[in-house]
């Protein structure tokens, strides 16, 4: 099979190899796309992978194959949850298998979906609807990273019904990356009307009004102020929920100087280096009396048999897929805007916000334009059938 092989830190390549053979407990996958993710750029140029040589990718969706401890599974299109946890922590024990002590990662710590072919724990298949095409599919992890940091920051109940307490709740997320976008998506969806954003490219403008969002409601930081912007909102007071998706030190001292009073930060971005807070910005969590959340990577229940739950975001973001693709048969999704005593529909769903999409010996071309941010993109895709 042909597969992009990181042999070392700036060191990839095409190249044939032989094609898995899938253990006990595993399927042979033969991918169908592979996103691209923003953290692939420094585990590819920078920092290098846990294991190399290695297959990087573990944005992706496919074919089932081959499986003999599960044969009804061959021919199934399926989603890949990559987080392979040990099951034997304390924290795998509780079910917060994004919480794994000693976990492994497909396309991190072992080989992923930059490859026709990949062997998968048959836990971490996930069966798709017919409504679901590949190319959703092969989003649904980092859909599913948006939803855990706003269920994690109280928006989406236990049940994952809406608080319905939100009609004077103000929202606003820091970043329009692939994150930033699907998490404004899955906020203006479950029906936060108050929710704005702070972006700095034209492509993250169109995409958020193309999903429904107002031009009030979006803070270009390359043309206006962002304290500005928040003060502008109710009175100056500050947010309620803020939602850092950059990972920067000053992002993350902006966040804390935006929320208001007994609001929330939700720390979404990974850090691209050392955080610090001065001593003023550290003084304003605490007599604030703020809540500063974390969130990491999104809960999933597997292939275990139990009913799902409110833990598993995979399944909240399947069900939202087949919503948006049947409700009244508007087309991929939809927005239901009274405001103004009209009903205006806006199409969205994750696919738009595909901006690119190679082919597997093609992948360099989508990795040189995120690392050196030549042209505006969103979602790069590779494609393999």
């Amino acid at each position: 099979m042909k597969a992009q092989i990181l042999y070392g830190i700036g060191n990839i390549k095409y190249a044939e190899l032989d094609k898995p053979v899938p253990k006990k407990g595993e399927a042979l996958v033969k991918v169908s796309y592979c996103g691209i993710c923003g953290s692939d750029i420094p585990r590819i140029y920078k920092s290098g992978a846990h294991n190399m040589p290695i297959i990087p990718g573990h944005e992706f969706s496919g074919l089932v194959e081959e499986c003999k401890d599960n044969p009804s599974l061959v021919g199934k299109r399926v989603g890949v949850y990559p987080l392979i946890p040990c099951n034997s922590c304390a924290q795998c024990q509780s079910g917060y298998y994004e919480m794994c002590e000693d976990y492994n990662y497909l396309g991190s710590r072992c080989d992923g979906g930059f490859a026709e072919y990949v062997s998968v724990p048959v836990w971490n298949l996930i069966p798709l609807p017919d409504e679901v095409s590949d190319i959703e599919a092969a989003m649904i992890e980092p859909m599913a990273v948006a939803v855990h940091s706003i269920r994690r920051a109280g928006l989406l109940t236990n049940k994952y019904e809406v608080n319905k307490n939100y009609d004077n709740v103000t929202v606003l997320v820091c970043g329009l990356g692939t994150i930033g976008l699907l998490t404004a998506m899955f906020l203006i969806d479950a029906g936060f009307p108050m929710t704005y954003c702070i972006g700095n490219k034209d492509i993250q403008k169109k995409k958020l009004f193309e999903m429904g969002y107002g031009k009030e409601q979006f803070c270009d930081v390359r043309y206006e102020d962002t304290t500005g912007f928040v003060k502008s909102l109710l009175g100056g007071k500050g947010v309620d929920y803020y939602f850092e998706c950059i990972g920067r030190s000053e992002s993350y001292e902006q966040a804390i100087k935006s929320t208001a009073p007994l609001g929330t930060v939700m720390l979404v971005g990974n850090p691209a280096s050392d955080m610090e807070l001065g001593r003023d910005v550290y003084w304003k969590i605490l007599r604030n009396q703020m809540t500063i959340l974390g969130t990491w990577n999104s809960s999933y229940e597997g292939r275990n048999g139990r009913k799902k739950t409110y833990h598993d975001d995979i399944q909240y973001v399947l069900d939202r897929l087949v919503n948006w693709k049947s409700a009244n048969d508007l087309g991929p999704g939809y927005f239901e805007d009274k405001s103004n005593g009209n009903e205006a529909f806006v199409h969205f769903s994750p696919e738009m916000l595909v901006t690119h999409c190679y082919g597997l010996e093609d992948l360099h071309k989508g990795l040189d334009i995120m690392k050196r941010k030549s042209e505006d993109y969103v979602k790069i895709m590779v494609k393999m059938v």
